[in-house]
């Protein structure tokens, strides 16, 4: 029986993929470096991680981040980004998950709009860089990535070494904010073991995870 609850998993490089998707991972989520929050995928890497997901007929969404640490970048490493965009478009990855803040805590739009006309059409998600907003910078931020045609954001709720469990009620606000305009994708610490009592409790059909496979 499909589980009913829509998974997507964020893997670490092309190692776990297949099994991931013999799992039953619904959407799949590929980056590096998941000790330092993740990081851009080569091109190697990228090109059969598309491959192998057009075959299986799952959705891949590539992360497009630099470097770890903050999410403030400099030309260089926009132009970075920008560069990875463009070969996930070209390699035909079906969405590219992105974010740029500034020194002061806001979203760069200058930096997101480039990144954004790179992507070309591709399906564009919102990053983790959306939990270092305050409350008002993101209603904000979900008003402007409606605007631009994103199809969700990925959020914790919270800072990202809390449990999941801690920040429900703020996550609750944000979906009551989005009111079924943009996607509000909870993620980061959970797990199978929890992902249907943080669904249930959002009242929401999808999460994103690590560990989401028994």
């Amino acid at each position: 029986m499909k589980n009913l609850l829509y998974r997507e998993v964020c893997l670490e490089n092309y190692t776990d993929l297949p099994q991931a998707v013999l799992n039953g991972a619904d959407r799949i989520e590929i980056c590096d470096n998941l000790a330092v929050g993740g990081t851009t995928i080569s091109k190697g890497v990228m090109g059969e991680a598309i491959k192998y997901t057009h075959e299986k007929n799952i959705p891949l969404v590539i992360l497009v981040r630099a470097r770890g640490g903050n999410f403030v970048y400099n030309d260089i490493e926009l132009k970075i980004m920008e560069a990875d965009i463009l070969e996930a478009q070209a390699l035909g990855a079906d969405a590219v998950c992105i974010g740029a803040l500034t020194a002061d805590g806001q979203v760069d739009y200058e930096a997101m709009e480039t990144l954004i006309a790179a992507a070309g059409g591709m399906e564009l998600v919102f990053n983790m860089a959306f939990d270092e907003l305050n409350f008002d910078e993101q209603k904000q931020t979900i008003d402007w990535a409606c605007e631009q045609g994103f199809s969700r954001i990925l959020t914790h709720g919270g800072p990202k070494d809390t449990p999941i469990e801690a920040n429900l009620e703020h996550l609750k606000e944000l979906i009551a904010y989005a009111d079924k305009r943009i996607t509000i994708l909870p993620g980061g610490k959970i797990t199978a073991k929890n992902a249907q009592a943080v669904a249930d409790a959002l009242q929401v059909t999808a999460v994103h995870g690590t560990k989401l496979l028994a």
